[in-house]
């Protein structure tokens, strides 16, 4: 069960030392204050345990990875501690804007969306915007996001009076978790809407998981083979569709 209005936040930690500070604060400075932040450690080598145990606000609660299991692993292990009806990720090195919460919510209940998503701007490792933003489309369904990656999982919001909370829960063992749970929730029919305004900051710097250009490309085509069952020149060609679409987005 969930209660009812409640966002759940769920933030991957791992070695996010030197950003873990500003994301956090991010959330503290919501202008919806029905929240609460699930921050789960996956594992972390630096001090990142000891910036999550520093907070003393009650909605804040911490949980520790057993090993190291990506992404995934801690969204997952947040997941199931979730009290909220609505779940919300935020990543570890990216920010929100202080009204995100309150206008993405009030965008799904006037519209009864079970999905959302927002615009977001790109911005550098110490939080230099770029003026370089990848706006949200109206609607995406799963046809259009086997195309284009265009949810990025800081901007995510998910309803669960309206999508089971079993497929909010991410696949392990893939390179873009983030996508194949779009995909596994939007083949239930389930369509995402997006407000086309800048409301999530998306930080880029070396080191970063989803930094790895090759990496990406060569995850997307496991995706599509082994998750999706693509036929090998399906495969390929909706990975050359969505690597395009994601170097559009940072143009």
């Amino acid at each position: 069960m969930y209660i009812e209005g409640k966002v759940s936040i769920i933030v991957p930690v791992y070695n996010a030392e030197n950003f873990l500070n500003r994301t956090v604060d991010s959330i503290l400075a919501q202008t919806y204050e029905n929240w609460e932040l699930l921050l789960a450690d996956d594992c972390s080598t630096d001090q990142s345990r000891d910036i999550m145990s520093s907070y003393t606000d009650e909605r804040i609660h911490c949980f520790y990875c057993k090993k190291n299991s990506g992404p995934a692993g801690a969204r997952n292990l947040a997941l199931h501690h979730a009290t909220g009806q609505y779940i919300a990720f935020l990543d570890a090195d990216d920010f929100w804007l202080p009204q995100k919460l309150k206008k993405q919510i009030a965008f799904m209940k006037k519209g009864s969306y079970p999905f959302s998503f927002t615009s977001y701007e790109f911005a550098d490792a110490n939080a230099v915007r770029s003026g370089t933003v990848a706006h949200a489309p109206a609607k995406v369904g799963y046809k259009e996001i086997l195309k284009s990656s265009t949810i990025a999982p800081s901007t995510a919001v998910l309803d669960r009076s309206q999508i089971d909370t079993e497929l909010i829960y991410m696949p392990e063992n893939v390179r873009l978790e983030d996508a194949a749970t779009w995909m596994q929730i939007m083949k239930t029919g389930v369509v995402a809407y997006g407000l086309d305004e800048i409301l999530t900051i998306y930080c880029r710097h070396k080191g970063a998981y989803s930094g790895n250009k090759l990496d990406a490309v060569w995850g997307k085509w496991k995706l599509y083979r082994n998750v999706e069952k693509f036929s090998f020149f399906k495969a390929a060609y909706y990975v050359c569709v969505n690597t395009w679409a994601a170097v559009v987005r940072r143009l």
